[in-house]
């Protein structure tokens, strides 16, 4: 019979520590390639996992600890090169914010983190303030897509190719109302009020953030994204 190797002590420990943490956290989601424009890949490329695993970094490590302490239920999600130059790294799926969230994907850790948080503590006060009452449920577009900078020039891929972006169009009142971006960001005045301090709260917390104040491509929704260093418009 063949003899193994012992482990050394600290080896051991950790070997069970990730073993426990991967346990903890569930098995994870799939994520598919969505179609890119103007992507270099001819024909669509199954994703492709990487030799690295999910929350590799001490950051990564650091921010699923975060949201596991503000009450955060997710589930990681494996490193994936999707192709095209698109990939999904420390990623995690948003499963219970407090709040019911539409086409949330794949988001890094800390778009996700953040995301959570600006529900938490600008959505919800905003709407008892300036109407009254809860908000039910956030509208979105999505997060990961594999695709360009919508309205742009340059040809660079869009923060949503990396699982940094989240586009959030609109809200659900208790009584049923939906306050969108579409209609609602020139609408009438507690609309307006209500969308606008949320803009201002999301400027504090993502790296770039867009209204639809920026340009024709954004006239529906908050574009916000971890990249740059606090661009707001």
């Amino acid at each position: 019979m063949a003899k193994f190797p012992l482990l050394r002590p600290h080896i051991l420990m950790a070997t069970i520590a990730a073993l426990s943490l991967s346990a903890c956290f569930g098995s994870p989601d799939v994520m598919k390639r969505s179609d890119a424009k103007g992507s270099s890949a001819s024909t669509p490329k199954r994703p492709q996992m990487t030799s690295a695993p999910s929350f590799n970094s001490p950051e990564a490590q650091q921010c699923a600890v975060d949201l596991k302490q503000a009450g955060v239920k997710f589930t990681p999600l494996p490193n994936q090169d999707h192709g095209g130059g698109c990939s999904s790294i420390d990623a995690v799926k948003l499963l219970d914010i407090g709040t019911p969230t539409t086409n949330l994907g794949a988001m890094t850790c800390p778009l996700a983190r953040n995301f959570a948080a600006w529900a938490q503590y600008a959505v919800k006060p905003a709407a008892r303030k300036y109407f009254g009452q809860e908000v039910v449920k956030i509208e979105t577009f999505g997060t990961y897509s594999c695709r360009n900078i919508y309205g742009g020039r340059s040809g660079r891929l869009s923060q949503h190719a990396y699982s940094n972006a989240v586009d959030v169009s609109g809200f659900v009142l208790a009584d049923g109302r939906r306050i969108m971006l579409d209609g609602g960001w020139t609408g009438d005045k507690p609309s307006q009020d209500f969308l606008r301090a949320l803009h201002k709260s999301a400027c504090r917390r993502f790296g770039t953030v867009l209204s639809p104040d920026y340009n024709a491509a954004h006239y529906n929704h908050f574009h916000m994204d971890m990249s740059g260093a606090g661009y707001c418009r």
